[in-house]
């Protein structure tokens, strides 16, 4: 067996599944789990966080060569950062079982969403969203670190001045707009 078809990364592969799909195996089962509702939701909410963290800062990093972030500049700005490995191409079977991973479990909790609003289990919407929420935040990540997350050094000092450069001029057309009491939701 090649390399490429070995786990080089067993732990990482195994919490990148396990989180996500014992969130919902205790969505499903919560009812026969416990009778508490605010048990299950923390046990939920807990396993969906876990989760999150580990595909965002450990899984995708390890499994694929991908990570994703945001920062706040000095002015408060929030700037998205999506990075790719560049240097090896990422193990086949780690590959599929994060993007198996990060595809499926956004599907169930879509379908979780709309059978909650369905049923009127408007106490199990909140819990259901913030699993939609938090899945979906890192399959767009991810993708979009897929597509573009070639980002270098130059890429990113340049963006940076880019919107330093036209912050002030945007600035001045917003107010001249509203100063002349033309207000555009485009903007």
């Amino acid at each position: 067996m090649s390399h490429r078809h070995k786990i080089s990364h067993p732990l990482a592969s195994f919490f990148h599944l396990f989180f996500r799909a014992s969130a919902i195996l205790v969505y499903l089962l919560c009812e026969i789990l416990s009778s508490s509702f605010i048990v299950c939701m923390v046990a939920i909410i807990l396993l969906l966080s876990c989760d999150f963290w580990t595909v965002k800062n450990v899984s995708g990093r390890l499994l694929v060569g991908l990570r994703w972030w945001n920062r706040v500049d000095d002015d408060g700005m929030s700037h998205w950062v999506f990075e790719s490995r560049e240097t090896r191409s990422p193990n086949t079977h780690e590959s599929r079982i994060f993007w198996f991973g990060l595809i499926v479990c956004p599907i169930f909790w879509v379908i979780f969403v709309f059978s909650a609003v369905v049923s009127l289990k408007i106490k199990w919407l909140a819990v259901v969203i913030m699993g939609l929420v938090l899945q979906w935040a890192n399959l767009y990540g991810f993708v979009r670190c897929k597509m573009n997350g070639k980002n270098n050094l130059t890429n990113m000092a340049t963006t940076y001045l880019g919107v330093k450069l036209f912050k002030p001029v945007s600035l001045q057309y917003i107010f001249m707009i509203i100063g002349n009491g033309l207000i555009y939701s485009s903007l």
